[in-house]
């Protein structure tokens, strides 16, 4: 659904109002055949392009789909962001997700399990708590697999225990 926008502020970070106007341009269409193809009102895609009105995502995907475009998530460097797969066999025993910033460890070894301490029985996943230790093992294994970008700077620490 719509919301009313500020004309000044860019919606979703982007110029809203010229890519609809790009979208029209490309497709060769009128704002009412745009309207049709998007399953929208003729004055709202006028708010639109005026910059008064901001489309939902979902009305905004159609509105570029009509000209067979599309969305991307992209980083700093222009690269494209997949999303994170659904793992169904990443889950604890009451079914649910681990935490997304986590990075789950599948069949742990003697020691990568916090539990391990207390002498508990060991899950067939789990994750590091530490967030340190996390962003060592991460660092690590990024210097390790992109040699070339750290040649020049000394190998991170190692974590006490690990490998």
């Amino acid at each position: 659904m719509p919301i009313p926008a500020n004309a000044d502020e860019p919606s979703f970070g982007l110029p809203v109002p010229g890519l609809v106007r790009r979208v029209r341009s490309i497709a060769r269409i009128s704002q009412r055949e745009l309207a049709v193809a998007a399953r929208l009102s003729r004055s709202t895609i006028s708010r639109i392009e005026k910059g008064t009105l901001t489309p939902s995502l979902p009305a905004f995907e159609r509105i570029l789909g009509v000209a067979g475009l599309g969305m991307a998530v992209v980083n700093d460097d222009g690269r494209v962001i997949l999303p994170m797969r659904d793992r169904e066999d990443a889950r604890d025993g009451a079914d649910r997700r681990y935490p997304s910033h986590l990075d789950t460890i599948l069949d742990p070894e003697p020691g990568e399990w916090w539990g391990d301490q207390y002498g508990l029985a060991r899950p067939p996943e789990t994750f590091h708590r530490d967030r340190r230790t996390r962003e060592i093992q991460r660092r690590r294994s990024q210097w390790e697999v992109r040699v070339k970008k750290y040649r020049d700077q000394p190998p991170p620490p190692q974590v006490p225990g690990y490998f």
